[in-house]
């Protein structure tokens, strides 16, 4: 496992790293990471970010971002079983983290329902970048809450010389995972061809005890054990891309299908088909004369479509389709200040077919223009300044839906924001970076006209046709640090809603007609309602990588990390729902000649701080353990490996998930695999 990135910190070496620290004689610097999500890629980031690339992704993989990315600091996961599962960072989900793909973003229904999966596996990743806190003036008001973005290369961005390529196989896991993928490039330094394919099978997953937890079996009398029925599926996709380049730039376009189907464990008979068609073009123009020095293009259309099919018969149809393009400029400096100027238009329409559809058809359409200047004002200090308006149409449809009758009237947002960051570099090893941004996201169509059950959540979700903009003031500090020996940060974020629109449950529980009934009846469902309140976010990330010895034994490094966040009500004074917890990190990592070894322990606390409506969870200590052994087979490169999480197979309940109550994450898992690269 590559010991460059940066992982958790626990509260001893924190003490030990700050000393070390400040001890240090030598300063040695560690390669510094460039993020390409910013469009200013030489310029280091003020807001908080992670990469995970190489060995630590193929370590991390799972079937679904959330679960790749559950452990990196302030990110947690959605989960709703193996193959639905949405990062969730510093407490926030659905809409407000901006899922792209090689920047740009793709249509699905992923942030419209927790049981709704990323139509996207991890294994296609070549590198995935996490950038923490509000990065809606690059992205758009969805972003309020942090990017995930993911790089795949299917239109290959640098040169392809010869023919190159590499492929994946792993066994096991607690749902018996059996996954393959493969990709392929070749080019001749002009022209550049980039195929890819990958298959996923699994079956339910096993877990330690019962499904449902001792207070959900009072309510429902749930038997289930060992395993959580209908959590078993198959996701397979594959992709073909092409780029020409030249001297100062590149074109190129790419097509990819994904195809999955799975069940729902929140109900036994419920099982979603999906599919994807995605096509993207990418160009870039270098070294131009007059006012900018390039010019990148980027767009993508998606036709997705997802059924809920339940006893063999489909209830309801999901459709989403449109494309979203941007164009971003980088002006040559004026004086000491760099930057870019862009635009982002956006087009979907979305449909919900079918009885027990619970959101009519919508069209949303959005215009943006945003600009990011940076200005090195000194040798020691960099500041950035960034700005964003964007105005969004939402167009309903009830289509003589019952349901939604009154929905037809349009709504449209003109929502503004700006970001400042700044970096004052203290010495050769510490710099304090932070931010302090203001964000205004439109209400999605979701939040605004969903009325009906979600058969597949087994929740009855309300919306808001009267909810406005949401409205937050958001700030970061962080004190980062890097001798060599030690490279990490530890820092505090805040943010304060003024509108914050969130799925809260209201304690009733209503039958399909909406009709209120009891908590044990058979048709009861937990009724969740949109609603805009005042909010407040706050918490503390640490993380470290900290490089114990070289021996004649092999390297040694323990990389650490912690998070905590704090998410409060001020309407009502209670929690806010689905906050993760503190949570501690710490593995020892061992690299020798061509091994390589890890031993980690993640310990979550139980989470009390929860609304009156909810039930809380309890705290958890697993133990996670990797061997890697690489080898050469004449110009090709080997990766064989096996991992165990929850190696003492400890019952797990994220308090981030909405079935939590329902579905623990999986008992003992242990999966083994081989990568090559040539």
């Amino acid at each position: 496992m590559s010991v460059r990135l940066l992982s958790r910190l626990t509260p001893l070496a924190a003490a030990l790293l700050m000393a070390n620290s400040a001890l240090a004689d030598q300063p040695l610097t560690l390669d510094q990471q460039v993020i390409t999500a910013n469009p200013l890629k030489s310029q280091t980031l003020a807001s908080p970010t992670s990469v995970v690339e190489g060995d630590d992704l193929t370590l991390r993989e799972s079937a679904q971002l959330g679960e790749t990315l559950k452990n990196l600091p302030g990110v947690s996961s959605t989960y709703f079983g193996p193959v639905a599962s949405r990062p969730v960072i510093r407490g926030f989900d659905g809409d407000r983290i901006r899922v792209l793909r090689n920047g740009v973003g793709a249509l699905d229904a992923s942030s419209l329902s927790y049981d709704h999966a990323v139509p996207y596996d991890s294994a296609n990743a070549e590198r995935i970048e996490v950038v923490r806190g509000p990065a809606a003036l690059l992205y758009g008001g969805s972003a309020v809450g942090g990017v995930v973005n993911t790089f795949d290369n299917r239109i290959p961005t640098e040169p392809v010389e010869g023919v190159h390529g590499g492929g994946e196989l792993r066994y096991g896991g607690a749902d018996t995972n059996r996954s393959a993928a493969g990709k392929l490039e070749a080019g001749d330094g002009n022209f550049a061809l980039h195929v890819d394919a990958n298959s996923r099978q699994f079956n339910d997953t096993r877990i330690p005890g019962y499904a449902h937890s001792s207070e959900q079996r009072a309510i429902d009398g749930d038997t289930d054990k060992h395993r959580v029925g209908n959590s078993d599926g198959r996701q397979d996709g594959g992709a073909i891309g092409g780029a020409y380049h030249w001297d100062h730039g590149y074109v190129g376009l790419s097509y990819d299908e994904y195809d999955g189907n799975y069940g729902s464990p929140a109900e036994d008979s419920v099982r979603i088909d999906m599919e994807q068609r995605h096509s993207a073009m990418a160009a870039e123009i270098r070294d131009l004369q007059g006012p900018f020095s390039s010019v990148k293009l980027d767009v993508g259309h998606t036709t997705y479509e997802h059924r809920e099919i339940e006893d063999g018969e489909v209830g309801t149809t999901f459709k989403n389709e449109g494309y979203e393009a941007r164009v971003e400029a980088r002006h040559k400096p004026i004086g000491p200040v760099e930057g870019v100027v862009g635009v982002q238009v956006a087009s979907s329409q979305f449909q919900a077919l079918g009885e027990e559809a619970f959101v009519p058809q919508t069209d949303t359409d959005s215009t943006a223009l945003f600009a990011l200047e940076s200005w090195q004002a000194s040798e020691r200090l960099n500041l950035t300044l960034g700005g964003r308006l964007e105005h969004t149409k939402l167009s309903p449809d009830a289509e003589g839906n019952e349901r939604f009758e009154g929905t037809d009237e349009k709504h449209s947002f003109t929502a503004g924001s700006l970001s400042f960051g700044s970096i004052y570099t203290l010495t050769d090893i510490w710099s304090l970076a932070g931010t302090l941004s203001y964000t205004e996201r439109a209400p999605t169509f979701y939040e605004l006209y969903a009325n009906g059950p979600h058969e597949a959540t087994g929740t009855y979700e309300v919306g808001d046709a009267n909810a406005e903009k949401e409205k937050s003031w958001s700030t970061d500090l962080a004190l980062r640090f890097d001798n060599g020996t030690h490279k990490g940060s530890v820092g505090v974020f805040y943010s304060r809603f003024s509108n914050y629109i969130g799925l809260l449950g209201s304690g009733r529980y209503l039958d399909e007609d909406g009709q209120e009934v009891a908590a044990g009846d058979d048709e009861a469902l937990p009724e969740y309602l949109y609603s805009g309140v005042k909010a407040e976010f706050w918490g503390v990330e640490a993380q470290d990588l900290w490089r114990l010895a070289q021996t004649p034994y092999g390297d040694f490094a323990l990389q650490s990390s912690a998070d905590y966040t704090r998410a409060k009500n001020k309407d009502n004074g209670q929690p806010l729902p689905r906050i993760s917890p503190l949570r501690l990190n710490s593995a020892l990592l061992w690299n020798y000649q061509s091994w390589q070894a890890s031993f980690g322990v993640e310990h979550a606390s139980a989470q009390r701080r929860v609304p009156n409506e909810e039930l809380s969870t309890d705290g958890y200590t697993t133990l996670n353990a990797s061997l890697g052994y690489r080898f050469d087979v004449a110009e090709s490169q080997w990766l064989a490996f096996v991992k165990g999480d929850n190696l003492n197979n400890q019952t797990i309940r994220y308090a981030s998930s909405i079935l939590r109550d329902e579905v623990p994450a999986a008992g003992r898992s242990i999966e083994a695999g081989v990568k090559v690269a040539f």
